[in-house]
This record gives structure tokens, C-alpha cells and sequence, in this order.
């Protein structure tokens, strides 16, 4: 969902929802985990169960205390969405603090991996979606949306397709939380991932860094976010950088949305 095209950028044809759903299901079948939380540190299995739940009960504990201080907070029987909720990492951070949390990924094997780590437990519900909308959602029925490091894997079609998704099924009053990268930073990396055609950038992820599959990515500019949201009812109350990496700048926002999308 990048900001308008790129000047002297040659990135190929954008990507579709069924190469993503394939790449992921490679990726869930063969590292889970570090796929989810990518730390180099951690490859070949190096994450352990309840050191990667952790991980995700403190982001979302993190998120939560930020909105609070913006003036938002949970509300009695609350609902979550952990949208690309891959092994369940944020899914069993917000059934800390939700009555009900549901999981939504493109990838069956992600989705088989989160029922592994969290089980079958009576608040949360696991969903395959293999579709560019949300069909087996209702409108006005959640009271956050929480969607981290996940809109940067499609491309500006498919994100933008579920951003009006995440409008129409929170409930007015409600909340979303949308981390993602801003820009590529202007190091040789960062310059690498912003003008290296994608099927260079594929094959460097596969043969030389050793990806089960590639993970592509796009940047997500806030004032891009802001103003697609904002057509549907969302009003940005902050965007905070949160991962100070040296290829790209991350930034979490957090939106309000007072009326319903529809």
C-alpha cells in the first residue's frame, strides 16, 4: 500500500493473495515461529513455545497501555480480531484481556501451528481465510482489531481491501491497532529492498539467506493509512516507531473509529 509509485523503481507484478497463502504455508510447515517473529537468533527452531507467547502477551500489554493513555480502553466482554494471526503469538496476548479473540490467517499451517500452541480453549476461535474480504465476519462485531507486521507481505489492492474490512466489522467505538513499515531506510539494505526488482529480491531470500520462502514486502506510508481510514470513519489518535531495525522504519498506529463504516 505504498504512497503513490515509486520513481526509478522496478518491482515486478504485484504479488497474489494465492502466491501469499502458498509462500506461508511453506513457511508454517517448515519455521513457524521465526517466521512470525523474525530474530536471527532464532532460526532452525530456536524459539521456544513460552519464551514466543511471551513475546506476544508484552506487545499487546504494550499496545493496550498505549491506548489506554489515548483515551481508549477495553470494554466489559470485549471482542478482538488478530488479523494474520500466523501461530497465535498476539492471538494469546489479547485473550488476556478480551472475554473472546479470534485468530484470522491465509495459511493452514499457521493456523494448525496457533491451535497447537494455544489449544482449543472456550474464548478463542481459529479461522482459515483464503479470501481478500473477511465473508465469515459480521459487521459491528468487534471491539479491536489488532493487525501487526502483516499488511506489508501484499500489496496495496489486497491491504487496502482489508483495512475497509477492519471498518466494517468493528463496532463504533472501536479500536484498531495497525504496525507496519513507513519506509525503507536509506541504508544499502534499505535501498536494496526499495529498488531491487522482487525476483531478485526472491531469490536472494531463498539461495542466499535460506527462507523457506520468501516474504515479500511493500511499505505502508501513514499518510496513505490515515487517509483511507479516515474515508471510513477512523481517526488517528497516534503513530509511534516501535522496531528501530536498519532496514525499514516501523511505525504502530492507533485509530478510533466513533461511527460504523457502513
Amino acid at each position: 500500500m505504498d504512497d503513490g509509485p515509486r520513481r526509478g523503481s522496478v518491482r515486478g507484478a504485484a504479488v497474489t493473495l494465492e502466491e501469499i497463502r502458498r509462500d506461508w504455508t511453506r513457511l508454517g510447515e517448515v519455521e513457524p515461529l521465526w517466521a512470525v517473529c523474525v530474530d536471527p537468533t532464532k532460526r532452525d527452531g530456536g524459539w521456544e513455545d513460552e519464551a514466543f507467547l511471551s513475546s506476544g502477551a508484552a506487545e499487546v500489554d504494550s499496545s493496550l497501555r498505549r491506548l489506554a493513555d489515548l483515551g481508549w480502553r477495553v470494554p466489559a466482554s470485549g471482542r478482538a480480531l488478530d488479523f494474520g494471526c500466523g501461530a497465535g503469538r498476539l492471538t494469546h496476548g489479547l485473550r488476556a484481556h478480551f472475554a473472546e479473540t479470534v485468530g484470522v490467517d491465509v495459511s493452514p499451517s499457521m493456523v494448525a501451528e496457533a491451535r497447537r500452541l494455544l489449544g482449543d480453549p472456550p474464548d478463542v476461535t481459529l479461522l482459515l481465510n483464503e479470501s481478500p474480504r473477511l465473508p465469515a465476519l459480521e459487521s459491528d462485531s468487534f471491539d479491536l482489531v489488532y493487525c501487526d507486521l502483516v499488511l506489508q507481505h501484499m500489496p496495496g489492492d489486497l491491504a487496502r481491501g482489508y483495512l475497509a474490512e477492519f471498518a466494517r466489522v468493528l463496532r463504533p467505538g472501536g479500536a484498531l491497532v495497525v504496525g507496519v513499515p513507513v519506509r525503507e531506510r536509506r541504508t544499502v539494505k534499505g535501498l536494496v529492498f526499495r529498488y531491487a526488482p522482487n525476483a531478485l529480491i526472491r531469490l536472494a531470500q531463498r539461495w542466499i539467506l535460506g527462507y523457506p520462502a520468501p516474504m515479500r514486502m511493500h511499505t505502508v506510508a501513514t499518510r496513505a493509512l490515515n487517509g483511507f481510514l479516515a474515508g471510513r470513519g477512523g481517526t488517528l489518535l497516534a503513530c509511534d516507531e516501535y522496531w528501530a531495525g536498519d532496514h525499514w522504519e516501523h511505525r504502530r498506529h492507533f485509530f478510533r473509529f466513533d461511527q460504523g463504516a457502513g
